[in-house]
This record gives C-alpha cells, structure tokens and sequence, in this order.
C-alpha cells in the first residue's frame, strides 16, 4: 500500500461556475418516510476536523455532549465501543457494516436517546466502532436524519434541522435546487455530468472527498478527459485502507449547477457496489466539494439538494485533507 500524500501537497479547487438559478427535475422514488412532527427548527454550530468533515455536539443518555460526525453517507448512526462501555449501554445483536473497503461483522448496543440540541432520536440499534478509525466519537447517519431537512451553512459553520414540511431554510431567490431520489436512504443525483458524461452522484458529508468508482474512471480516460495526477490511501471507519488514484475534474454539472477542477480519488469502493452502481460511472460528492458552496440544503423528505453559490467572482480553496504528514484519507461508512 503506498503512502498517502500529504495534506499540502495536493489542492482541490471547487469552483461553482456562473449558473442561472434553475430546477432540474428527474425521477423520484414514491415512498415516503414519516416525518418526525416533534423535531423544532434549530441551529447547532459544527466543528470541522482535518478532513473539513462536519461534527456535532450530541448527548446520550443525558449524558456528554460528545462529537459526532455528520454523514448523509452512513446509513447507520453509530457510536464508539469506548463510549459504549464507558456508558454501559446493552449490548445488542452483532450486525453487518458496509464500509468503504469491505462488509464486517460488528458489535452493537442499543441507544435509549439520542441528543442533538433539541432534536431527539430514540432506541437506536448502534454498530460500535474504534474513535479513532472514526475521527470521532460516533456517526449520525441517515436513520437519524430521514424525514428531515438538513441545512449547511460553511460561512458561519452553523447546521439547522427541521422537519422536511417546514419551509426550505435557505430562501435565496438565487439558491440552486436539483431533484433526485432515494437508494438506500442515501440522496442519490442522477441529472449529473462528468466532463459531458453522464454520472449518477451520491451525497456524502462523511467522506473528505470525492470517491469515483471504476467505471467512472475508465469513461473519462476513454475520452481523454482526466489524467492520473497521483496517489492516495483511503481509510475506512473500520480501519482498513484502500489504494485509491486522484484526478482532476474539469467540470461537475449537477442540475443548475457546475463546479469545476474538482479532485476526485477513483477506487474500487464497496459502496458502489452496495448501490448497485459498480457498472455505470458514479462518484460520491465528498466535503472537499460541498464547502464550495455558501450553503447546502439536503432535504432527505422531498429528495432535493438545494445550494447557494458564494458571492460573483469568489473562489473556494480546500485542500484535500490527510490524518497528518503521511496519513490516509477518511473514506466513508456504509
């Protein structure tokens, strides 16, 4: 396994370009969760880790708060073993984790509730995980977040949660919306464009960056679009590392909007297997694009993705993140 680069020695410039504001709409799926009535509208400032990942102070069992990372990537909410014991919280049934380099059989133990500022989660059944492998103390995934709507504002590092039924919370007359669907609780886009092909994009907040799959990859090199500019190490939240290449993606088209010069790392993920999309270019849109925006709205609900694009003329600039000189970068939990 080679090493990964280090955190300097590689920038990713997310870039939206000029876009008139407009909806682009493609097939929904037709179930819908319940929406959680007892939810209120609240404002919760998150911290971002090396990677740019987004945590947030959550308590269990009245207890803590502790951080947790918010990823619209994870189908689980998860917590940490440490935690777990320090807790003494009941063991549950072992179950399956799909991580971003292969499925384990994992402890779990049962969460009586869960804390998110005013928002509450109840008896959840949570896959137990070393903090360290996580980069956090556990994972708010989407079984928490369903049926809500789910707002990023990167300027003031400030996340809201409301029910899906209440008013959209970004309400610039010149925020972006695109449509999509629902596969495995995960917000799926699939009028999407890699350099002019089409790409099906999966929303991520828990990876560092954007993971391509295979077939991705050899779709653009067959145009002559992208070249390899190097190497990387993705690290799975339970603790393997998977060899990965990184590229650079002129430009991004998803509905209304287009990010251009996006690094993507292309590896044979699990994930895309999971969602049946190792045999049609797709790619997980990771946090090293999403900060390009101003605002990100993910309404899990409604299956919208609703943006604001920063200021005429502004630049974003991240650099893709590694844990430390040499250290591999955090992929997702599936």
């Amino acid at each position: 396994m080679r090493p990964a680069i280090l955190a300097s020695a590689l920038a990713l410039v997310g870039v939206p370009l000029a876009a008139a504001p407009s909806t682009s709409n493609f097939e929904t799926v037709t179930e819908v969760h319940l929406v959680d009535d007892k939810s209120q509208a609240d404002d919760i400032r998150f911290r971002k880790d090396i990677g740019g990942r987004m945590t947030v102070p959550v308590r269990v069992v009245g207890r803590g708060p502790w951080r947790f990372l918010v990823d619209t990537g994870a189908d689980r909410t998860t917590i940490s073993s440490d935690l777990a014991a320090s807790l003494r919280l009941v063991s549950g049934e072992p179950a399956l984790v799909h991580s971003v380099t292969a499925v384990h059989m994992v402890k779990t133990a049962t969460v009586p509730h869960l804390q998110l500022s005013r928002s509450e989660i109840h008896n959840v059944s949570a896959p137990l995980l070393n903090a360290s492998d996580m980069g956090a103390d556990g994972i708010l995934g989407v079984d928490s977040l369903r049926s809500q709507r789910v707002m990023f504002d990167f300027d003031k590092n400030m996340m809201s949660i409301v029910p899906s039924r209440d008013r959209d919370i970004i309400t610039d007359p010149d925020a972006v919306v695109v449509y999509g669907k629902l596969r495995n609780g995960r917000l799926v886009l699939t009028d999407a464009f890699a350099e002019d092909n089409e790409v099906t994009v999966v929303l991520d907040t828990g990876s560092d960056v954007c993971i391509g799959n295979i077939a991705m990859k050899d779709k653009l090199e067959k145009h002559h679009a992208i070249k390899t500019a190097g190497e990387v190490e993705l690290l799975s939240v339970t603790g393997e590392k998977l060899h990965g290449s990184y590229s650079i993606v002129r430009r991004l088209k998803m509905g209304g909007v287009t990010l251009s010069n996006v690094v993507v790392v292309f590896a044979d993920a699990r994930i895309f297997q999971d969602l049946n999309l190792n045999d049609r270019p797709a790619v997980l849109l990771g946090m090293n694009a999403m900060r390009a925006f101003k605002k990100v709205s993910i309404d899990f609900e409604h299956k919208k993705f609703r943006v604001m694009l920063p200021e005429s003329g502004s630049l974003t600039t991240i650099m893709l993140a590694a844990n430390g000189p040499g250290g591999p970068i955090r992929g997702p939990l599936r």
